[in-house]
């Protein structure tokens, strides 16, 4: 059982398992055994720093004044791993697959394969694309379809305009955050000021608000860089460049009244460089999101492996085995990190992710499963969650099982599944029991607490071994 190897190692300090568990499985590293702890209470204890650390930018939760918090630093074996715990920030499954973003929008500024402008500030290059500055900015939008429309490098020697601003700058419409050295502030204020971003000049107040006030706590600290971020402003990016997915979409195809919203970008679809034919219909996209975004397009976008159509003004590359609705959802997915799923869609979405080699889609399509699950389908969920190597989703199905088993073990296809499992053992000349039924033995044993739930336990293991009996099993 996978949770139990990830409790394990915990106690043992055997991170490499630990990544392994997390990182590939998706091991849920908040999980409870039947002491009520959390791998992270065990990797404190026995004294693990950077079993600690990892767990905690995984998401593992450690609030101040709760019971997790609380019960992690008394236990923790030093004074480093106690220090840890409290200087630690909170971090959430959504911060962390916000993160997760980020990181792909920052690769997304440096990567210059497909960048279609640079900026030239007082001798120091600058990449970007078009796209992204015209659906971020106004300012920019007016100006490349204007002043600098059609040139491929754009010079900045105004003295009122400095390479750091300008970085900084840059990191915000791509990222919703930018970090600048205090001594250069003002120049990114005065640059936010001319490019009409009154949402960044609040936030940089806001920012350096905040930061003034800590150092009055701080006496004799020295404050030599200003990070400008909100989660207002990640918000906004997010919503903007939503639109620029809109745009993306084929007219018959999309639901928003393109050209009419007033807060939608009026020059977006300009710079498309992109297009993907899709049973039909052709979505206007950008190189540079779908290379960034995965391997799989970006094999396919590198010129080793041009698939493209280049009659046309820009190239076209017809994609097979697939909707045009569903591929709807990937487009919104790489620009927005989200898409509309439903319990008609979410399988098919799910075989695109794999196919396109986009693990984070593969999990949020895993979550929408697990919320949805049923007792006549759960068997198929769990098969479906093997063959896409979906290790959490696998644990939520047996858990469910095990919640649900009187009426679940009264299902065909449980009975199949189990001597399938058996038939695997049998093959590998396995000491394993079937892998099912110790999962599900497992969820009823371990989270028992009251005397009628130990009855009704005991119940539902006699039902197990009374089918294994009836199969001829040794489980």
């Amino acid at each position: 059982m996978d949770l139990q190897e990830l409790f394990t190692s915990c106690k043992i300090g055997d991170l490499e398992k630990i990544k392994m568990l997390v990182e590939l499985k998706d091991v849920d590293i908040n999980a409870r055994d039947n002491w009520d702890s959390t791998p992270l209470y065990y990797a404190c204890l026995c004294g693990h720093k950077e079993i600690v650390k990892f767990l905690l930018e995984r998401g593992a939760r450690c609030e101040a004044n709760t019971f997790d918090g609380e019960r992690c630093l008394y236990g923790a074996l030093n004074n480093d791993i106690r220090n840890m715990l409290k200087s630690f920030h909170v971090i959430s499954s959504k911060i962390l697959r916000r993160d997760i973003y980020e990181e792909f929008l920052r690769r997304l500024l440096e990567d210059v394969t497909f960048s279609d402008v640079v900026f030239i500030v007082h001798g120091e290059c600058f990449h970007a694309h078009r796209a992204v500055l015209s659906t971020r900015s106004s300012y920019f939008a007016e100006l490349l379809n204007s002043k600098w429309k059609n040139r491929r490098e754009i010079n900045l020697n105004h003295k009122l305009i400095s390479p750091w601003a300008f970085k900084a700058l840059l990191q915000h419409l791509y990222t919703a955050h930018s970090e600048i050295n205090i001594e250069h502030i003002e120049d990114y204020m005065r640059l936010a000021r001319q490019c009409k971003l009154h949402n960044l000049m609040q936030t940089i107040e806001k920012s350096l608000e905040k930061l003034y006030n800590y150092a009055r706590t701080k006496p004799g600290i020295m404050i030599t860089t200003v990070n400008v971020e909100s989660e207002f402003e990640s918000e906004i990016l997010q919503t903007e460049l939503l639109q620029l997915a809109n745009m993306a979409q084929p007219p018959e195809l999309s639901s928003w009244p393109i050209g009419e919203l007033p807060f939608e970008p009026e020059y977006g679809t300009l710079f498309a460089d992109v297009g993907f034919i899709v049973d039909g219909h052709r979505f206007l996209c950008h190189k540079c999101f779908f290379y960034a975004r995965t391997d799989y397009f970006r094999a396919l976008l590198s010129d080793h492996f041009d698939e493209s159509d280049k009659t046309e003004e820009i190239p076209l590359i017809t994609l097979h085995g697939l909707s045009a609705v569903v591929f709807q959802q990937i487009v919104y997915y790489i620009y927005t990190d989200s898409c509309e799923l439903t319990c008609m869609n979410v399988y098919e979405v799910l075989c695109s992710a794999d196919l396109y080699l986009l693990p984070g889609l593969k999990r949020q399509c895993a979550a929408f499963v697990a919320k949805n699950l049923e007792v006549n389908q759960v068997i198929n969920v769990l098969r479906t969650a093997r063959l896409f190597n979906l290790y959490r989703l696998q644990d939520q199905c047996a858990e469910f099982i095990a919640a649900n088993l009187y009426k679940v073990i009264q299902l065909e296809e449980f009975t199949e599944l189990v001597m399938e499992d058996a038939t695997n053992v049998k093959e590998r000349q396995d000491t394993d029991s079937i892998e099912i039924i110790d999962n599900v033995r497992y969820y009823l044993t371990n989270f028992m607490q009251t005397f009628s739930e130990m009855q009704e336990v005991s119940e539902k293991l006699q039902l197990i071994d009374n089918l294994l009996e009836e199969l001829n099993l040794e489980g």
